[in-house]
């Protein structure tokens, strides 16, 4: 943890900030490695340059911070919500931030803890900080992308033990439960990344749906978007199924898709704008005629959260770089009718980049 202390401290010095604060989040747990979960009991950490971090924390999470391998300052309160305020005056006191640039990560910041360390350090600035923390976690070392290569093998052999469980007539919900149970047996951690997308027919056209009581009819496209966790890391991928037999139009968009998703792999690589993957996929789909049926991004970001920096869009000009890691999932939405989706995980190496799934992309006749 050493190392990402050192990491955000320069990252300080090169910015207009004295310090930034950080509630339970993943950016806490991959600056610090402790895991708390957001309860209606603030936890904060204050982590001001050059200075040794605080925390302000329930005196029940006390055990977490009893033998941590760095230095941290801690501040407990007991349960009664009168004493709170006091814990946070004496960590703002202890690395004299009162009146200082204090930033904060504005996607993960509740207005809890916010209130409490504006009290505690009310002639301070509040600004935005989300730039400055993203640059944590951008690149992955080793260590992250072996516990992201094992989420993908979870999820991969996971949908393959739950295809053969997939018959016409069951729900969407249904199936997704299979899957989550699949997800577990196959080494998961149970906090997973996002619940599993699973739609059929018109709900696949829906590239956000949420699983319902449709059930499967031949002649469906079936979306299913799924993804496991492995020490603290995340996998999320998507396949698009035929149940049964399908019109042939619907084969010819997932063939169109399955080539724009190989298109935005092939353009992935150090030193190109993440602009250069999005067009690469969507030139693809424009030229199939299907340009106005392909309604988001090439990508996101992965990590340690299903969604993070950097951003697969057509004006995104930040410049790819060895350990980032994303998705690439074009698509295709007729309205009412039937979707397809086609997803991949992928990481910048100092040549090129790595696919981390390798599924089958090809439809596949379920049911």
């Amino acid at each position: 943890m050493t190392s990402r202390f050192e990491k955000l401290n320069a990252s300080l010095r090169n910015s207009n900030l004295d310090a930034v604060i950080l509630n339970p989040s993943p950016t806490l747990k991959h600056l610090t490695g402790l895991g708390f979960h957001l309860m209606e009991r603030p936890v904060v950490l204050f982590f001001a340059s050059d200075q040794t971090p605080a925390i302000v924390l329930p005196e029940l999470e006390l055990q977490k911070v009893a033998a941590l391998p760095y230095a941290l300052q801690v501040f407990a309160y007991p349960e009664n919500p009168s004493a709170w305020d006091k814990a946070f005056r004496s960590a703002v006191q202890a690395l004299g931030l009162d009146g200082k640039r204090i930033g904060v990560e504005p996607r993960n910041l509740r207005l809890l803890e916010y209130r409490y360390v504006r009290n505690a350090a009310p002639e301070a600035e509040y600004p935005d900080a989300g730039d400055v923390l993203a640059t944590l976690r951008l690149r992955k070392d080793r260590t992250e992308v072996e516990a992201m290569r094992k989420a993908v093998k979870i999820a991969q052999a996971a949908l393959e033990a739950t295809i053969p469980l997939i018959k016409i007539g069951m729900t969407e919900k249904e199936l997704s439960a299979e899957l989550v149970t699949q997800l577990l047996r196959h080494g998961s951690e149970p906090e997973m990344p996002f619940s599993p997308i699973v739609s059929g027919g018109p709900n696949s056209a829906n590239p956000h749906a949420s699983p319902s009581g449709r059930k499967l009819q031949p002649g469906d496209l079936l979306v299913v978007d799924w993804g496991a966790a492995c020490d603290g890391y995340i996998s999320d991928l998507t396949r698009t199924f035929a149940v049964a037999e399908v019109e042939e139009e619907y084969r010819t968009i997932h063939a169109i898709v399955q080539e724009a998703n190989a298109a935005g792999r092939a353009a992935a690589k150090p030193g190109v704008p993440c602009a250069n993957v999005d067009i690469a996929a969507r030139e693809v789909i424009e030229k199939s005629g299907y340009g106005k049926y392909f309604t988001h991004r090439t990508g996101h970001g992965i990590g340690m959260e299903g969604h993070e920096e950097p951003y697969l869009r057509g004006d995104n000009m930040q410049i790819l770089e060895s350990g980032m890691a994303f998705t690439v999932e074009p698509g295709i939405y007729l309205p009412g009718r039937n979707g397809v989706r086609i997803e991949d995980n992928v990481v910048v190496t100092e040549t090129g980049a790595e696919v981390l799934s390798d599924m089958t992309r090809e439809i596949r006749i379920v049911g």
